[in-house]
């Protein structure tokens, strides 16, 4: 992406969001948002796109050996969580008090 624009995201970090597409699609268990890439467009979502990393022995790491950790998947591919619907739901953004503020369409109620 270029860096003369910087791409606008409903999602943030610590939200709770559904993997609507790809392996770890699951549309009945929220996750959460553990990092947000803005210029990959990419989410690291907690539990999901596990791979397996080989490491060598380090002064931090004295053992080494595989470990399994997230890897980033398109944010295209999750969804938020609307708590009070119990179900994903698209957003839309309003001003209220000179604030942005993340409006479900599904209850109408602010996402926190």
């Amino acid at each position: 992406m270029s860096n003369r624009f910087k791409p606008k995201y409903n999602i943030r970090k610590g939200d709770t969001v559904v993997v609507i597409t790809g392996d770890d699609k699951d549309l009945k268990k929220p996750r959460t948002v553990l990092e947000v890439i803005i210029d990959k467009g990419r989410v690291v979502v907690e539990g999901v796109n596990i791979v397996t990393k080989h490491t060598k022995p380090s002064a931090q790491n004295t053992k080494g050996g595989i470990v399994k950790k997230e890897a980033p998947i398109a944010i295209s591919n999750v969804m938020l969580w609307d708590a009070k619907a119990g179900a994903p739901a698209k957003i839309k953004r309003t001003r209220e008090n000179g604030k942005l503020v993340r409006i479900s369409k599904k209850s109408g109620e602010a996402i926190k």
